[in-house]
């Protein structure tokens, strides 16, 4: 019955991605050293952190052969995001010098052959929970990237990559139904953060069902939620904010109206008269430690959810300018730290910081 009165309140079916303009906040020659970063690691194959389950010694592999065209930066999700960043930069940046290298870099990733050795690893055997929902929801997204450049090329490579999407979106919906409570950790396995990637891939391949199936589940999940413990962030390895990821997913379901009431209860402590500082930037102590560099990548991950929140209000809430005043302090302490100096970091940063530099995954209209 609370399920049926959420949706009668109103879901934003109709909402879209922004489509891909060059952001005042990244220019040439960030995008160019963001580029670079990520192209001296797409294809590096190690080190290498592969989660492989072995059934006999025929399973052991090199990662090259294992997933030919997600092999390289460090782990199978960050290579995904790795081509989702060089795709989102080609595409805004058409005329750069890096576009070319980034546009040859994925053509030798996404070939029919690789898509399709792909396929065949993530069907495996013991491979049911393979990079879900994290990597899978990256994936769509990816696909949703392709989907949305008009060039030639983009159109093949979406191609070539189908059946992959296909099998990540059957893996995502054969599982999300099975959910009986969300994920609220701040690393790979949150539930908030992929739905809203997912979600926002649903509505751009305009597959309605697997878009409801998202929607309800999140209304099931979460649309009763009060009172989040935003003091308890950031845990000392999180790259996801629990409760800005909930919060930034639900602007994606609730009209405005609704969502400003539903944000009222859920975080109450968000400050009306335009104060950046309510929120603490996340500190890592060692960048060199991949786990400890997490905290770099939730400040990025928080200032794109800050500002993923402030888009869902209504025009005139006051809450908006102190979400956007910390999205853009946490903004400027995440890119301080995408230097390419330790790998640990390197190999993954990039993507957050182009996601929340290009307004990836806000949306227009309702």
């Amino acid at each position: 019955m609370l399920l049926g009165a959420y949706l009668a309140l109103g879901v934003s079916a109709t909402a879209r991605t922004a489509p891909a303009q060059k952001s005042p906040a990244l220019d040439g020659a960030t995008a160019s050293r963001l580029a670079r970063i990520t192209l001296d690691c797409v294809h590096r194959e190690y080190p290498n952190k592969i989660a492989h389950v072995l059934h006999s010694d025929e399973d052991v592999k090199p990662p090259r052969l294992l997933t030919p065209a997600f092999y390289g930066c460090y782990d199978w999700h960050s290579a995904v995001h790795g081509h989702w960043l060089l795709v989102r930069l080609a595409r805004t940046f058409p005329a750069a010098p890096f576009a070319n290298e980034a546009r040859a870099a994925v053509a030798r990733s996404l070939t029919p052959a690789n898509v399709a050795a792909e396929v065949a690893y993530l069907n495996g055997k013991g491979r049911a929970t393979f990079e879900r929902p994290y990597g899978l929801a990256w994936l769509l997204q990816l696909a949703a990237e392709l989907r949305e450049w008009d060039d030639p090329e983009a159109r093949a490579w979406a191609v070539s990559l189908q059946p992959l999407e296909k099998a990540a979106a059957s893996r995502l919906a054969g599982w999300i139904p099975k959910l009986a409570y969300p994920i609220r950790e701040g690393e790979h396995a949150q539930t908030a953060f992929a739905f809203g990637l997912a979600l926002d891939w649903a509505r751009t391949a305009k597959e309605a069902r697997f878009a409801s199936l998202v929607e309800r589940k999140v209304l099931e999940l979460y649309a009763r939620d009060t009172g989040c413990p935003l003091a308890y962030e950031p845990s000392g390895q999180d790259f996801l904010s629990p409760c800005l990821a909930e919060a930034d997913l639900m602007r994606r379901v609730f009209p405005p109206a609704r969502f400003a009431a539903w944000l009222g209860a859920f975080l109450p402590q968000i400050p009306g008269d335009g104060a950046a500082g309510w929120l603490t930037i996340g500190v890592t102590t060692d960048p060199s430690d991949g786990k400890l560099a997490h905290l770099d990548g939730l400040n990025l991950s928080r200032a794109f959810m800050l500002e993923g929140m402030a888009s869902g209000l209504p025009p005139d809430d006051p809450r908006a300018p102190a979400l956007r005043g910390a999205a853009r302090s946490h903004l400027s302490s995440g890119l301080a730290a995408v230097t390419g100096a330790h790998y640990e970091g390197s190999h993954w940063l990039g993507t957050f910081a182009v996601y929340a530099l290009t307004g990836r995954g806000l949306t227009e209209g309702r």
